[in-house]
């Protein structure tokens, strides 16, 4: 992610645009590439987005019986959730980022008071290095848990979706990829060493078989005070919110930038006078959650299991096709362009992402199954539906250069205009 970043941020000294991964692979590959990167885009930030939709049923029908015994349909607090959101997507980034900032900042400081209270105890057997050794971080039956880990990743590149509505331009973005790789890593890699020793390097891996959805949740139960329990547990359905607003905000402008473009309908492009929000692609993206939460509960399907692993998996599986590609477009742009970049930042750093990104989504290929937990069926047509989003932004392009080849000459090219 650090070598991706590297190239991806010279990147947006040259191409600001909220299309993003769309505006920079059709700078690099062409407009059918980036037409084919855009289908894609958009069903994976939406599949990431209606699938946390799940979660937050879920976390909130939990919350909800433990502290008020009231038991209702997962549904319900989806519908709530997605009225909330879509008024909050209307608002415009700015109300956004407020909630989101302040659900962050509570989230990492019970995860802080968690890890202190754990190094401060040393856990049952005390601080162990056979987590980091070789021999278990590089096994082969750790392929699948490569994939969950540039998962957790997911979300970074969107500072450069909000590049046309930053103050300082190219350097607020590029300062922010790095400071979100960096914190994320460091971060997230305390805190799971945190929770190993907590249990113990011998009995993790039968605690997370055991109860998987409990394991941080009864670490801090075991070493904080039991008041902290009760906040994590309502942070767990914040947690669900913020991503599902970000979520929602990334889609939004996904589907504005192809609508300013002609790769979707027009109106998509329209934002509101007052708050600047992309509108229409938000009562869109709405509407679309809405027909999957209905299908979902007349079928009764599993809110967690199901919409949430299986949207997940096709976001994972989508994005990181899109960083992969990233990297191939910025190595030949920036080849072209910016030759007086550096060597490192031109070709080292994003043909290394590349490669390295390949193998991630050959993983996720493999272990597919593992990240859906459904069958055959379920996993074939997430696919389709990957495979599918492509093909349909190729054919749209080539449509375009058929047909309107004056819209087709400005595909990818439209942007804020580089500062900084």
């Amino acid at each position: 992610m650090a070598l991706f970043a590297v190239g991806f941020c010279t990147m947006t000294r040259y191409v600001r645009s909220t299309g993003a991964f769309y505006a920079i692979i059709t700078r690099g590959l062409g407009p059918v590439t980036g037409a084919a990167a855009a289908g894609l885009a958009v069903v994976a930030y939406n599949a990431l987005q209606v699938s946390t939709y799940g979660a937050i049923g879920y976390y909130a029908g939990s919350t909800a019986q433990r502290f008020f015994g009231i038991t209702l349909p997962w549904w319900v607090y989806a519908g709530v959730a997605l009225v909330v959101v879509g008024f909050l997507g209307f608002r415009g980034i700015a109300a956004s980022a407020k909630v989101l900032a302040v659900v962050l900042v509570a989230e990492i400081a019970v995860l802080v008071v968690m890890t202190v209270a754990v190094f401060i105890s040393g856990g049952p057997e005390g601080f162990s290095a056979e987590p980091f050794e070789p021999a278990n971080v590089l096994s082969p039956q750790n392929s699948a848990m490569f994939a969950l880990i540039f998962g957790a990743f997911m979300g970074f590149e969107c500072t450069a979706i909000y590049s046309e509505e930053v103050k300082g331009g190219a350097a607020t973005v590029r300062r922010a990829t790095y400071i979100a790789v960096g914190f994320i890593g460091v971060f997230y890699a305390i805190v799971t060493y945190a929770i190993v020793t907590a249990y113990g390097a011998g009995a993790i891996g039968a605690a997370a078989e055991a109860d998987p959805a409990g394991l941080v949740l009864v670490v801090i139960g075991d070493y904080t005070a039991p008041w902290l329990l009760d906040v994590t547990e309502v942070l767990l359905l914040l947690s669900a919110f913020a991503a599902l607003l970000a979520l929602h905000n990334a889609s939004n402008r996904y589907g504005y930038a192809l609508g300013r473009e002609g790769l979707l309908p027009r109106i998509f492009g329209r934002t509101d006078s007052r708050t600047h929000a992309p509108y229409v692609a938000g009562a869109a993206q709405s509407a679309l959650a809405v027909v999957v939460i209905v299908l979902f509960a007349v079928f009764g399907l599993d809110p967690y299991l199901g919409l949430l692993l299986w949207g997940s998996a096709l976001g994972f599986l989508g994005i990181i096709i899109l960083w992969a590609l990233c990297s191939l477009a910025v190595m030949r742009f920036l080849r072209r362009n910016a030759p007086d970049a550096g060597l490192w930042r031109t070709t080292v750093a994003p043909l290394l992402s590349f490669v390295a990104l390949g193998v991630v989504v050959v993983l996720v290929f493999q272990n597919f199954e593992f990240l859906t937990a459904g069958g055959p069926v379920v996993n074939t047509i997430l696919i389709v539906l990957a495979v599918g989003a492509l093909l349909a932004g190729a054919v749209r392009a080539a449509y375009l250069r058929s047909r309107e080849p004056e819209v087709y000459r400005e595909l990818g090219s439209i942007d804020a205009g580089v500062t900084g």
